[in-house]
């Protein structure tokens, strides 16, 4: 009788899913027949910590990204992405699960991503794609070991290493691969789309170490931006109207005078000439980029050579943004715009993208990439998701949208530098509040920022009396978007803030 219920809800399942792809290829002129070699292929590029504005194509006055712009040029530039935790785990378990931390429960970096959870690339291989995922996974800091949802699986414990990793092979071998991390996830991805043949469409998802610290460039790029001059951000040092925990925040692992990710090895430092080392930071955090260029470069020219690109989806996105000097802070965490913005890009099949190459201004979120994909490729919804799929935002650019969203984050006592977060943004105001975890008054000052006259948020507006009406509608729009996605009232769990420190994390965290 088990046996038998299985199998009808297989085959119902079978039927949806190619009711949902026949749907997709019907509509963008595809026949019903040719489905199976229609459906698209998926390559999925994750960087680490790389900022929304890190990018050729974003204006970067430096750092020149040709092979990643031209993904944006002749795809979909996604203007406005964000992380809804600024944090690499919940972040990534985001992605994958179109879910909020509180409800996929990764909410830190040292949880995995539930193993009976569904995923976009766990429906994706029921669907019948061949899955793979090479390099860095960041859920479930001690374990490399295959994860569900993938046929093809290789990673390595912790952070990895920008030379000479040792990764698990899908638990049959596990090995130090000589070469540059970014190289070597490159050719492993390579080695994996040569066994791939026409008898099913395919899902390869790409994690990069880079940019993430502490920040090695290979050697070619390692003296690239020598001569380019990084002072401070000017917002660093305007901090008269902002939160005390942001001030108290300068002298430590996540300031702009603590040990800047070891490039600073005397510290703390507010001197003047402090900023030679940051200007050392930030050139290395540069180069590291280059070469995930040059391997975006690489994997479009075997796409290309293998006859794959035009009916490949490519993704390329960054897991969260980081500070890098914006109100004297590094690191990520906070509610701040280089801290939530992301790089998102997206080539498609033309298709899809009837009217040509376009630039979305909409907010979109990392919630909404698990939904988008999957409706593109004809796959069954995930079930009980926050996000919502962009792909009526590729031939409708007035389609309905979101017009505010919540920005989560829980206080870490590995990292005791940042409070709770809970904070409100849509297209011109963002509100920050900064619960203290008892349900007792808020100890920090809020934060309101118009985010159309004052992008940099340099002016907190929270106090100021013309701004009081607004304020009053940002706190009832929070409420109304934490409702939306089950965090109401007495339903809100979080730790307790026990207040900035000073002492660094373990070593074998950072």
């Amino acid at each position: 009788m088990t046996n038998t219920k299985y199998l009808l809800q297989s085959i119902r399942r079978s039927l949806v899913i190619g009711l949902a792809g026949a749907i997709v290829f019907l509509m963008s002129g595809a026949s019903f027949g040719n489905e199976q070699q229609r459906r698209p292929n998926v390559l999925f590029i994750l960087t680490d910590d790389q900022r929304w504005d890190a990018l050729g194509l974003a204006g970067h006055p430096h750092l020149k990204t040709p092979n990643i712009d031209r993904l944006g040029r002749e795809g979909v530039y996604f203007r406005n992405a964000f992380c809804t935790t600024s944090l690499c785990s919940p972040s990534r378990a985001s992605i994958l699960s179109g879910q909020y931390a509180h409800k996929h429960g990764v909410k830190d970096n040292f949880t995995d991503y539930p193993r009976g959870l569904q995923s976009f690339p766990k429906r994706l291989q029921q669907s019948g794609y061949a899955t793979a995922y090479i390099g860095k996974w960041h859920m479930g800091e001690d374990d490399d070991s295959p994860r569900p949802g993938f046929d093809w699986f290789v990673t390595h414990k912790g952070q990895g290493k920008y030379f000479d990793t040792e990764f698990n092979l899908h638990g049959a071998e596990r090995k130090v691969i000589p070469g540059y991390y970014t190289h070597v996830v490159t050719d492993l991805a390579e080695q994996w789309l040569e066994k791939q043949n026409d008898s099913k469409p395919w899902c390869l998802m790409i994690g990069h170490k880079a940019p993430h610290s502490f920040y090695f460039p290979e050697k070619k790029y390692e003296a690239s931006f020598a001569d380019v001059s990084v002072p401070y951000p000017e917002t660093a040092f305007q901090l008269t109207d902002k939160p005390k925990w942001i001030k108290e925040r300068l002298y430590t692992w996540h300031g702009i005078y603590g040990p800047l990710f070891d490039w600073r090895k005397k510290f703390p430092d507010d001197s003047p000439a402090g900023v030679k080392d940051f200007e050392a930071m930030t050139r290395a955090y540069w180069g590291t980029l280059l070469s995930v260029d040059d391997s975006v470069g690489k994997l479009v020219n075997v796409l290309k050579q293998r006859g794959d690109f035009e009916n490949t989806i490519i993704v390329y996105m960054s897991d969260n943004g980081i500070l890098n000097g914006e109100h004297g802070m590094v690191d990520k965490r906070t509610p701040h715009e280089p801290s939530i913005r992301i790089v998102q890009l997206a080539k498609l099949p033309k298709r899809f993208l009837p009217n040509g190459p376009l630039a979305i201004d909409q907010q979109v979120l990392t919630i909404d990439m698990a939904p988008s994909l999957l409706e593109l490729c004809g796959a069954e919804p995930l079930e009980t998701i926050d996000g919502r799929s962009w792909a009526p935002l590729l031939t409708k650019k007035d389609a309905p949208w979101r017009k505010s969203w919540l920005y989560y984050y829980n206080y870490e006592k590995q990292f005791p530098y940042t409070p709770n977060v809970r904070s409100v943004r849509t297209d011109r105001y963002k509100y920050a509040r900064y619960p203290h975890g008892d349900g007792s008054p808020d100890k920090h000052q809020a934060e309101l920022y118009d985010l159309k006259a004052d992008p940099e948020e340099t002016r907190n507006l929270v106090d100021v009396p013309e701004y009081a009406s607004i304020l009053q509608e940002m706190k009832s729009e929070l409420a109304q978007v934490m409702r939306s996605v089950g965090l109401g009232a007495g339903s809100d769990p979080m730790p307790i803030d026990e207040g900035v420190k000073q002492e660094l994390p373990d070593q074998k965290i950072r």
